[in-house]
């Protein structure tokens, strides 16, 4: 009996301990950390400089607990200097608009300096009411017109006005004690921004009507600008041969009863010009062949409305047919680059660096990257893996090849960059394994390798051309720390003399000054609070700027993650992650693992400096989770591009195996988690490798929720699919070309499914088609098994207004099934905290 006894009493106390092993999803928690929340306790984490034209100079807004602050720094003085005294101007624009300011609380400004760069001006919209200015006009014609007619006058009826904000448009001098009204217009919304193409020079005017290239002068768009309705306003007619996808511009993503009625309006051309404004240079496209793709607007108007668009699959036998050509301004004539259409390929046409001090205008015309009467383009197979740089002459389109590249998997490029009187040029390739620059001569024969080493070199920030010397941006260059950490070095054109202008064991993200003489650097890691400084080309601090305020996070309780290095599944290559815990931790518990993925191979899920968007990662962890996010092979394309391409021919199983194994290498150093809750999720192409991880690993991974995935790559875009798949070219004895395209899809295992999986995905996501989500489901019913399917009405592939609600979906999914606890209320009580009730 005794022994019976002392039996049950075990099994009791096991029970208990069992029961405590797991903690209890901790709602509450995740809702102090929700994004309006975390709006209110972090503010600025990084300086956004906008260079000014004269001198080393740069304003920018910063920030925190204490309000906004604004700054002028001129770095040859090494100074920094509020841009206005925030008391002063509470007190100025509370006298002006009648409306109470504060030093902690004034209105978002949205700065512009005058062409002196002596004060700065903005617009400020006031509580006032006032009678819209275009309606008094319109009152004045009704009242003209009322007057003819004697009867008319006596039904007449007063309108009653209407009404607007008052908009004061102001100035401030800089170090003056006075802000100034210039007037109190509002400012205009300028609808044909959208669609004029004004020439460099101001000239001339190119816009797309009816999808064929239109034009006006100087003189009739100054009419139209003052009066749209003007019908002095001459208008011309350039081309004939457009239409719809093979035209002049004016194709739109609009449902097609918008598409119907704007089909007769002006919309944009886009394309680059000459720096004389005598050249223009177009891309058309022939879409005409490539097969629709439709969704379905359920809930923005009366009825449901149907979206098409062109939307071309892997492996399908059609491409788009690009062609290019150059429009003569003067002459209004034009000519065609002679590129063979047949071939299947894309072009692109490279541009001018824009100046960091241009940022901020009004007036930004795309240029060509030569000023000498020369036009740069490249072309790229439809299987990436050939790729050629031309130049062609601005007159008569001839062009010759002048530089190619050639690999066994896809090829990537960067912008090119011209110098020395346009006889260098700067080409970045992956050539040799790792990315680097390479020095040619304008006829393309090479001259050195600049870069050189197992390291990647992420791209351009400035060049001296006088003193030879490059500066960019690089990953993996010091070999004791994170290879995702970028920094900055400088190197001569000959390959010598390469330096570190900011190491550090952290990341940094670098804003070069366009004398290339400073840069702004903003660095932190995940774990390190973010910082900003300037320094000079020599690596040189030259002064702080910034350290942001992150008190009133800390004070809420919130802890950095933890960042951690690992090994992939076959036991050599090294991984880098970070791990997310529960703040409030409790080391008597166990706690289930998550993995958030996105398994590239354009970028990983792994963050490398501070980020308070946390939606995905440290508030998943607050439910009652350890959260883990890590590289795979196959992923980034920050490394060698052996690692990069490592999933080529294999993009639905390539991550996987090494998900599974730091999963474990992790359980075996921490016994706080608990191997056998494995849960795994993702977005996009995340929500694509989550599911298949269930699938692949049905007996590890436990519970999944997959959003918005590319299930089956079949019906995603070419671009991405056959890009980072492979598509391979065949020719036939005849020499036609064809592309064969195979790859493995998630519903093809959707008879592996044992653990608790949540699909999800938008109605109207244009980029991933709800097709692929509807298949994989349509596989999992037809193998009789249970699984969540959601859709989010009215919503694309980012979720937008529903992020919030799908986040919660993902909480209740991974609480039901690795917490053992499902909540059973109708409402979202903590959706409901955040958002007054009516």
């Amino acid at each position: 009996m005794k022994k019976i006894i002392l039996f049950f009493v075990f099994l009791f106390t096991v029970s208990v301990i069992s029961a405590q092993e797991t903690p209890e999803p901790n709602y509450r928690q995740a809702a102090k950390y929700s994004p309006k929340n975390l709006a209110k306790m972090v503010h600025s984490t990084s300086v956004n400089p906008h260079w000014l034209k004269k001198g080393n100079r740069f304003w920018y807004a910063y920030k925190t607990s204490e309000g906004s602050n604004h700054y002028i720094v001129d770095i040859d003085k090494k100074s920094k200097k509020f841009l206005f005294d925030n008391t002063k101007m509470a007190k100025w624009l509370t006298e002006i608009t009648k409306d109470p300011y504060d030093a902690k609380h004034l209105p978002r400004l949205d700065i512009k300096f005058n062409e002196a760069e002596n004060a700065i001006r903005f617009r400020v919209t006031s509580t006032e009411e006032v009678e819209v200015e275009d309606e008094k006009e319109d009152e004045k014609e009704d009242k003209k017109e009322v007057e003819k007619d004697s009867i008319s006058t006596k039904k007449a009826k007063k309108k009653k006005p209407k009404m607007e904000k008052k908009t004061y448009y102001l100035e401030y001098r800089l170090g003056g004690n006075v802000l100034t009204i210039i007037n109190t217009k509002k400012e205009e919304k300028e609808p044909w921004k959208r669609w004029a193409n004004v020439a460099p020079d101001s000239s001339i005017v190119l816009y797309s009507k009816n999808f064929n290239l239109y034009w006006m002068d100087k003189i009739n768009f100054k009419k139209f600008i003052k009066d749209e309705k003007d019908s002095t306003v001459v208008e011309n007619q350039w081309t004939k041969d457009g239409e719809e996808n093979y035209g002049y511009g004016g194709n739109s993503r609009d449902d097609n009863e918008d598409k119907e009625k704007n089909k007769d309006k002006r919309s944009g051309i886009w394309g680059t010009w000459s720096h004389d404004s005598k050249k223009f240079v177009f891309q058309k496209s022939d879409s005409r062949h490539i097969k629709d793709l439709w969704v379905i607007n359920s809930t923005g108007k009366k009825r449901p409305t149907l979206e098409t668009y062109k939307y071309h699959m892997p492996g399908e036998k059609e491409f788009y047919k690009s062609e290019l050509m150059i429009f003569d301004i003067p002459t209004k004539k034009h000519v065609l680059v002679p590129l063979d259409t047949m071939k299947q390929q894309s072009i692109s046409v490279y541009r001018a660096p824009r100046k960091k001090s241009s940022y901020d205008d009004d007036f930004t015309p795309t240029l060509l990257l030569s000023k000498k009467g020369k036009v740069y383009f490249s072309t790229i197979s439809r299987d990436r893996k050939k790729f050629d740089v031309h130049v062609a002459d601005i007159n008569t389109g001839e062009y010759k090849t002048i530089i190619e590249e050639r690999f066994n998997t896809y090829i990537e490029s960067r912008p090119l960059i011209l110098f020395n009187n346009e006889t260098e040029i700067l080409h970045w390739a992956e050539r040799d394994g790792w990315a680097h620059f390479y020095l040619y001569d304008a006829d393309g024969n090479l001259k050195n390798q600049i870069t050189e080493g197992d390291y990647h070199v992420n791209g351009f920030e400035g060049l001296d051309e006088k003193n030879r010397t490059l500066y960019f941006t690089a990953n993996g260059v010091d070999k004791n720390q994170d290879p995702y950490y970028l920094h900055t070095y400088k190197i001569n054109l000959n390959g010598s003399g390469m330096r570190s202008l900011d190491a550090g064991d952290f990341t940094a993200t670098t804003n070069m000054s366009d004398s290339n003489q400073y840069f702004v650097s903003n660095y932190s890691r995940v774990n390190t609070v973010p910082k900003s400084e300037v320094r000079d080309v020599n690596g040189r601090k030259v002064m702080d700027l910034e350290t942001a305020d992150l008190s009133q996070l800390f004070a809420s309780g919130y802890k950095f993650p933890e960042t951690f290095k690992v090994k992939a599944d076959d036991g050599i290559t090294d991984l880098y992650g970070v791990m997310y815990k529960p703040f409030n931790m409790d080391s008597t518990k166990v706690y289930p693992l998550l993995e958030y993925v996105y398994p590239g191979p354009q970028t990983e899920a792994v963050n490398k400096s501070f980020s308070y968007r946390m939606d995905r990662l440290d508030r998943m962890a607050q439910v009652g989770f350890v959260v883990i996010t890590l590289g795979n092979r196959g992923g980034h394309p920050d490394r060698s591009k052996w690692y990069h391409n490592y999933g080529y021919g294999n993009l639905r199983d390539y991550g996987l195996a090494d998900k599974k194994y730091v999963a474990q290498q992790l359980a075996n150093k921490h016994k706080f988690i608990d191997i056998e809750k494995v849960g795994i999720y993702g977005h996009s192409g995340g929500g694509f490798m989550s599911t298949a991880a269930m699938l692949v690993y049905p007996d590890f991974f436990k519970a999944a929720v997959s959003s918005a995935g590319n299930h089956d790559n079949n019906v995603y875009n070419s671009w991405w699919s056959e890009t980072h798949h492979g598509v391979k070219e065949e020719i036939d004895e005849k020499g036609k070309i064809s592309h064969k395209y195979k790859i493995d899809d998630n519903q093809s295992l959707a008879k592996n499914l044992k653990g608790h999986l949540m699909l999800i995905h938008g109605d109207m996501d244009n980029n991933v088609h709800p097709a692929g989500t509807i298949r994989m489901a349509n596989e999992l019913i037809k193998a009789h098994k249970r699984f969540k399917f959601m859709i989010m009405p009215g919503q694309r592939h980012g979720f937008g207004s529903m992020t919030e609600y799908s986040f919660w979906l993902r909480a209740d999914h991974f609480s039901k099934y690795l917490l053992g606890k499902e909540a059973t209320d109708v409402d979202f009580m903590y959706m409901n905290l955040d958002e007054p009730q009516n």
